[in-house]
């Protein structure tokens, strides 16, 4: 009998002996009982002795048997160790995750070294768009998106954090320490042309620029026009934190909470891939650092 039949011979009775009987040992290696017993009988005849006593209401193992059972499973068990030993881990990819422009460009990127110093194991791939997503089209795994909008009930969707907004400017627009909204420009986007409103809507301050008014096609426009002097942007907390944090601009009313909130997005559960829930955690951590003081 060559190396090759022998091995395969032996998976046959080692399921044999292991489960004490042949209609068993078929069921698990999805074959018929009829294949199970004739290579048995082969390893018998090329050992030249029994290894099970064939009664009427099972097969039993003979002393030979026995003694061929425990060499063979631990021959298979050595043998599983060691390729799990050699078995290269499967390379997943990055994972894909879309962001909104402005909080991927002023919040998400200056952290990534965080991220990746705790977590070498996962590797991000940044995709800048907002609104719906398209995950399958654009190959997406996760979306960071505000619930502006009404995605799929079918998404599995996490929420990570409230949204806090204020008006921001450049500290040269102050006087003594306080800000006049009627004597500024106030700068708006189209990104989220009703910012405003809502600031005000959540019992902020009711004033309003008398000068002429801007608008930004993106947050990170009007943002940067604010550091420049130019006039007073509506900020979501997050957006505004590098340059809060760097004097570029300061809120002088305070933030406050607009009634929506950021949402991590899907299309799979995340508790079926670890690289989602580790993403989850990091941002529900990193963002309620940036929330302002009590």
């Amino acid at each position: 009998m060559t190396r090759q039949a022998a091995l395969g011979t032996l998976r046959f009775f080692e399921a044999a002996a292991r489960l004490g009987s042949f209609v068993q040992a078929a069921d698990e290696l999805h074959v018929t009982h009829g294949a199970v017993s004739r290579q048995i009988r082969l390893l018998e005849t090329s050992l030249g002795t029994a290894l099970f006593e064939r009664r009427n209401r099972g097969v039993f193992l003979t002393l030979a048997g026995a003694q061929l059972r425990d060499a063979v499973q631990l021959a298979f068990e050595r043998l599983d160790a060691a390729l799990e030993a050699v078995r290269q881990p499967v390379r997943q990819g990055p994972l894909v995750v879309s962001c909104e422009p402005t909080i991927a460009m002023k919040w998400l990127i200056p952290r990534l070294g965080d991220f990746y110093r705790r977590h070498p194991e996962v590797q991000l791939h940044l995709f800048a768009s907002g609104g719906p997503v398209a995950f399958q089209r654009d190959a997406v795994d996760v979306a960071l998106r505000r619930n502006d909008f009404l995605w799929d009930a079918g998404l599995h969707a996490e929420q990570v954090c409230d949204e806090w907004i204020a008006p921001v400017c450049a500290p040269a627009l102050l006087r003594r320490g306080r800000l006049d909204l009627s004597a500024q420009r106030l700068l708006h986007t189209a990104s989220r042309p009703a910012a405003w409103e809502h600031w005000r809507a959540a019992g902020a301050h009711a004033g309003g620029g008398q000068g002429d008014s801007q608008t930004y096609e993106h947050f990170y426009l009007s943002l940067q026009a604010a550091c420049a002097g130019l006039g007073v942007a509506i900020g979501s907390v997050f957006m505004a934190r590098e340059d809060l944090d760097s004097g570029r601009l300061v809120a002088p009313f305070g933030f406050r909470r607009d009634g929506s909130g950021y949402f991590l997005l899907s299309p799979l559960p995340f508790d079926g891939d670890a690289r989602r829930t580790t993403l989850l955690h990091w941002l529900r951590e990193q963002m309620a650092q940036a929330l302002p003081a009590p």
